[in-house]
């Protein structure tokens, strides 16, 4: 499904030469490529300012302390998507408010306005697989989740603040685990004092939205990491968006691929199979690699049963019962990829 060495190989000199500069600055903690880093991504995303946080985990946690949200509050989230979006709200002492999707995948915008959440405080759309989110609620605050959209056109942030990963798998990463927020510069601020322990003047450490800071910063090794790796990100999303159109043109009646906007960046390539068991055998029986993109929706997780309201969500567990990822990273040889397309037409 991925191969970062292989990732890493093509990019090495210029990644290598970046993390050697700043082991030898000494400058480990903030500094100017750190500064460099965030500037790049609120560039990518069209933003006026971003702030490096340790994890999309974290940014996702900040992002939505920085909107205002305390313990009590209600966020919806949607069904289907990663654990760390219900997660982050659950660290918080919010209530996550499970909202079922769309045949893409995504926060259904007419549950969304069907929800009965007395405390709702903010939408807390997954712009997932890379197909871009636009579910809101008129007078709720929304802060979105783009782990899985860097690279969209246009960008995928819909949020007054937009959280991002970069954990390694990310089609951008460091090499380990890391994250942004990005967004006006104004809340920026307070996800930056946020993550600097409230930090307002020489050891003086204030509240942000009635919440006590801590220490959640991107280090500058990550950053020089990432920095490094940008320059081919956007010929790495063209060649993931070739790949995922060969496979469209050799999938037989056993799947369908996953609907993808156009401006996709194909972070995963997804397909739905009624009998996804037997194609998964298949694959593996030709030597692919598969993934299932989730198993379950948020409302069967076992850390969040009996901790969030019941939600009926019948689109997201028909998904999570059909879909099943593809390798689609841009290090595959045209061999491989020939040899994937194969076994799709004889599936």
């Amino acid at each position: 499904m991925a191969d970062l060495a292989r990732r890493h190989a093509a990019v090495a000199d210029a990644v290598e030469s970046r993390v050697l500069a700043v082991l030898r600055s000494g400058r480990w903690i903030g500094g100017p490529v750190v500064e460099e880093a965030e500037a790049a991504m609120a560039h990518l995303f069209e933003r006026d300012a971003a702030v490096g946080v340790a994890s999309g985990t974290d940014a996702i946690i900040l992002a939505l302390q920085a909107a205002g949200v305390s313990a009590g509050d209600e966020v919806a989230v949607p069904a289907l998507t990663f654990f760390a979006t219900a997660g982050a709200v659950c660290a918080i002492g919010a209530v996550p408010r499970v909202v079922d999707v769309d045949a893409r995948g995504l926060m259904c915008p007419s549950a969304l306005a069907a929800l009965d959440a007395p405390r709702l405080r903010v939408v807390l759309p997954v712009h997932l697989f890379g197909n871009r989110c636009t579910a809101h609620r008129i007078g709720v605050r929304t802060v979105d989740d783009a782990a899985q959209a860097v690279g969209c056109s246009p960008p995928a942030s819909t949020g007054e603040l937009t959280a991002v990963s970069t954990y390694p798998t990310k089609t951008l990463s460091s090499a380990g685990d890391g994250g942004f927020v990005v967004g006006d510069p104004a809340a920026i601020e307070k996800v930056r004092r946020l993550g600097s322990h409230g930090l307002v003047g020489p050891h003086v450490h204030a509240r942000v939205e009635g919440h006590v800071g801590r220490n959640s910063r991107l280090d500058a090794v990550a950053a020089a990491v990432l920095l490094g790796q940008l320059p081919t990100l956007h010929d790495r999303i063209r060649r993931r968006q070739a790949i995922a159109r060969h496979y469209d043109s050799c999938v037989s009646a056993a799947c369908e691929p996953l609907p993808r906007d156009p401006g996709n960046p194909v972070p995963s390539y997804l397909v739905r199979a009624p009998d996804r068991a037997r194609l998964a055998a298949h694959l593996e029986a030709h030597g692919i690699e598969t993934t299932v993109y989730y198993p379950r929706p948020l409302t069967e997780q076992p850390a969040l049963v009996g901790r969030i309201p019941p939600a009926d969500c019948p689109v997201a567990t028909r998904l999570c019962a059909e879909l099943l990822a593809i390798p689609v990273h841009a290090g595959l040889s045209d061999d491989e990829v020939e040899r994937v397309g194969r076994a799709l037409e004889s599936a």
